[in-house]
């Protein structure tokens, strides 16, 4: 058995896509399942996992060990992205853009997952090119992680925060 963790209890897992892989050999078939997890707390920290198994629960639990591990902060003003981004990975762009409050979340079913996992409530997105659940949600992380705080922009700048948000 092992120790959970205060803040593991709090996180958000969503299933993006679960693949049935079969394999012919010599007496049939061998089926395994992949299966790709996104897992957040909501609060702006967000990873992505992908699990290899036997059996479909397995995969999952594989899956979400591997997001656990990969989790990283995301840079959040009021529920939105501080700018405008485009993340890439493979032939998948995701197109990433700041709402208004009360907007809700604009995204498709793999960018939808990632971003409800991070705790974003107001963006727009849209998937340009590939349409493969792996490489739109790594872009989508792929953006993410692109993005910057206002104060790491003044901090870059050797400027003040406020006169960043002018």
């Amino acid at each position: 058995m092992r120790a959970v963790e205060s803040n593991e209890l709090q996180l958000i897992d969503k299933i993006v896509h679960i693949s049935r892989v079969a394999k012919v050999v010599k007496g049939g078939r061998r089926f395994s399942f992949s299966a790709i997890v996104v897992v957040g707390d909501g609060k702006g920290r967000v990873g992505c996992g992908l699990g290899k198994a036997n059996e479909v629960p397995e995969a999952i639990r594989k899956g979400m060990e591997g997001a656990k591990r990969d989790m990283f902060k995301v840079p959040m003003i009021t529920g939105t992205l501080p700018h405008e981004t485009i993340g890439r990975f493979g032939a998948a762009r995701v197109v990433l853009k700041p709402a208004s409050a009360g907007t809700g979340v604009i995204a498709g079913g793999a960018v939808r997952a990632v971003m409800e996992a991070a705790g974003i409530t107001d963006i727009l997105t849209k998937c340009i090119g590939s349409r493969n659940p792996h490489n739109v949600v790594k872009a989508a992380v792929d953006g993410l992680k692109n993005l910057r705080s206002p104060e790491r922009v003044a901090q870059i700048r050797n400027l003040d925060a406020q006169e960043i948000r002018v």
